[in-house]
């Protein structure tokens, strides 16, 4: 699995390779011979990097109270980074984050990663963006994986702030041009030493020969075809070259409407029922074209409604369920709860936090994937039914309803490899626009939405209530997430397999329009429309198989379904609260227990050892054996993200509480262990 190491895989001389995230090992990662020094601290380049600005002399916040403990050090901005070297590299590098990442440092940001920027004049802090007629006295930094920084400019030089935050600004926030992302300069001069053990490797469902396996592996070779009619993209450029249609559909229906209103297989159960896709046809059509259209759709249903299934069930997901406005305007409340500058904000905050957690509704549009996801799952299992979603484009709630559901049902999707395999089929390969979900080149914050997040949050869910299912962890999934901004692996930076493959398409224009009509209305007619259940019948259908699944002992090899009610669906600790020390229990979580478990069995083991010798021999006791897990009280709630302190004095809370909550310094107090995180 990830572990401690970065994810990601590419390389080449020219466009990134496809690959997936986790093809390239940590020790594949090679830094530039290159090096920029000064006094005895070091900037380590990856092969492309170029130095573009530096200040001296920035104090970077350890914590933000009235102490301001710090540490002096240089702040730089490469063309791939922000990062900060501190005079006394000891003072940062103090083993106290047990994760470690082998190309981002733990005080490096990405350029993609950064979030917002803000500036402190005269104690008032204020967005900054565009060009200053001024500069602040401190700049604070939040970051997309949810880290702050501070660094305060007051003992820097003038013309050194000026650079400094200027070239900050201009490079995390103007719009940029796709070959212009340090991806390419990475991938033109780093060598292609990607090495895959064909045994245990990721499908990347970039040929026929992919399609063909998962057919035969799914037992849906009977009834769909993989097809090449797109290879080279003389199609359609936003779908794969390779992809899967019902084997009665001529090959030319793909061709009559570039890709649109066509069933795309996503995956077939083991009674015969299939998922599908099918992104909407064009509108503003005249009559004869109308008419053209109906006759399309005759023909198109008869296909995908065929014996042994007599109905059709359909999902409108661009009308008829979230909307990805809603989603953006969720999320964007939701992570303001841990941007955290200070221990004061976090204790002011603490006493409204589950209000301000409700009314952000993220975690009820999680219960809403879920819950649409079990849905559609009851239609397949129970009742032996073809399930088509319909999208505008069927490029993103297509990609995590259809994910949602094939974790659900298929646990070879539960294993490493085929989570990323699932990962590329569903999200690489059906075009889900990465590029422009996750902003990347600054052009458009409308269309910065985050679904594949949401998915992941959702699939932590199922890890959380379900984990002897899967063959990853959290941990897994949070460096899953951090990868979206790390630009050096292709997977996660392109619109779609064309794009990734030629890198012609326009950086002026992304792939997909504003997103305010958004809503399909009436496009597949009226024959369609008939085979949508009632919401009545739906919802009976729903609970009974909800409540008769839960009501059973789980078997994690078969079908597995989370617990949606409202306590179940939780905060996920371990991603979004990792950098918040007052957060953190230390001591404390299912680490730190297993860990005395361990420690208490390694005690009782060696009394039994002491026990039969005494018993055996009138010997002098043997030399105890060591323990090798004492000391590891200070284990965190967090691990392995864990054991970040602020150096404050004890945080104020909102109420006159505090003391009888005990002094938590006798803890702090403790010797650390350091736990090696190893393969998670």
């Amino acid at each position: 699995m990830l572990g401690k190491g970065v994810v990601g895989g590419g390389g080449g001389t020219k466009a990134p390779k496809p690959s997936f995230v986790s093809y390239v090992r940590p020790e594949e990662i090679h830094t530039n011979e290159k090096e920029v020094t000064e006094k005895e601290v070091t900037l380590h380049l990856l092969p492309g990097e170029q130095l573009l600005c530096e200040a001296s002399t920035v104090l970077k916040y350890v914590q933000e109270d009235s102490c301001q403990h710090g540490v002096y050090g240089r702040l730089v901005c490469t063309d791939f980074k922000i990062a900060f070297l501190g005079d006394d590299e000891s003072a940062l590098d103090n083993d106290e984050t047990q994760f470690k990442n082998k190309v981002i440092g733990e005080n490096d940001i990405t350029l993609h990663c950064v979030d917002q920027i803000y500036g402190v004049f005269d104690e008032k802090k204020k967005t900054l963006f565009g060009q200053l007629k001024k500069y602040p006295e401190k700049l604070i930094i939040h970051c997309k994986d949810l880290r702050v920084f501070q660094f305060c400019l007051r003992y820097t030089k003038e013309e050194e702030v000026k650079r400094i935050v200027s070239g900050i600004i201009h490079h995390t926030q103007a719009p940029k041009l796709l070959k212009r992302l340090f991806l390419f300069s990475y991938a033109t001069a780093a060598q292609n030493n990607t090495v895959t053990d064909p045994k245990n490797h990721t499908v990347m469902f970039d040929t026929l020969k992919d399609w063909c396996w998962e057919l035969e592996r799914t037992k849906g070779n009977m009834k769909y075809k993989a097809v090449s009619v797109n290879e080279g993209y003389k199609v359609c450029e936003r779908l794969p070259a390779y992809f899967v249609v019902p084997t009665p559909l001529p090959e030319e229906n793909v061709q009559r409407f570039q890709g649109h209103g066509i069933p795309i297989w996503c995956w077939s159960c083991h009674n015969g029922s299939a998922l599908l896709k099918m992104s909407a046809l064009p509108k503003e059509q005249d009559d004869g074209i109308l008419q053209i259209q109906k006759s399309f759709l005759d023909g198109i249903y008869k296909t995908i409604h065929r014996p042994p299934y007599e109905i059709v069930k359909t999902e409108d997901l661009s009308s008829n369920f979230l909307s990805l406005q809603e989603i953006q305007t969720a999320y964007s409340k939701f992570k303001q709860l841990f941007l955290i500058d200070n221990s004061t904000e976090f204790w002011d905050t603490d006493i409204k936090w589950f209000s301000l957690l409700e009314s952000s509704s993220w975690l009820d549009i999680i219960r809403r994937c879920l819950k649409k996801a079990i849905e559609i799952t009851e239609c397949m299992e129970a009742q032996n039914m073809n399930v088509l979603l319909l999208e505008e484009n069927a490029s993103d709630l297509c990609c995590l309803i259809s994910s949602l559901v094939q974790l659900m049902m298929d646990p070879h999707c539960r294993t490493r490899i085929g989570f990323q395999s699932l990962i590329q089929k569903e999200w690489v390969m059906g075009g889900h626009c990465f590029l422009d979900r996750c902003n990347h080149l600054r052009q458009n914050d409308k269309e910065e939405v985050p679904v594949f997040l949401l998915f992941l949050d959702c699939v932590w869910q199922l890890v959380h209530q379900h984990p002897p299912a899967f063959e990853f962890t959290e941990t897994y999934l949070t460096v899953l997430s951090d990868s979206l901004y790390i630009p050096i692996f292709s997977t996660f930076f392109f619109n779609s397999p064309h794009q990734k493959d030629t890198n012609m398409s326009s950086p002026k224009r992304g792939f997909f329009r504003e997103e305010t009509d958004h809503l399909i209305k009436n496009l597949l007619g009226k024959r369609i429309s008939k085979l949508i259940n009632s919401s009545d019948e739906l919802q009976d259908n729903f609970r009974e198989f909800y409540d008769s699944w839960h009501s059973k002992s789980t078997d994690y090899h078969g079908l597995l379904l989370p617990h949606i009610e409202g306590p179940e669906i939780k905060v996920w600790a371990q991603r979004y609260l990792r950098w918040i020390p007052e957060a953190q229990i230390l001591g404390g979580g299912q680490v730190a227990t297993l860990s005395k478990l361990l420690e208490m069995m390694e005690e009782v083991q060696s009394l039994q050892e002491k026990i039969d010798e005494r018993h055996h021999s009138q010997q002098a006791p043997q030399a105890e054996a060591p323990c090798l897990l004492r000391n590891s009280a200070r284990l965190s709630s967090l691990f392995p993200f864990a054991l970040l302190q602020r150096h404050s004095s004890k945080p104020v809370l909102p109420t006159s509480g505090w003391k009888a909550l005990g002094d938590e310094d006798d803890l702090a107090k403790r010797e650390d262990e350091f736990v090696d995180l190893g393969d998670v």
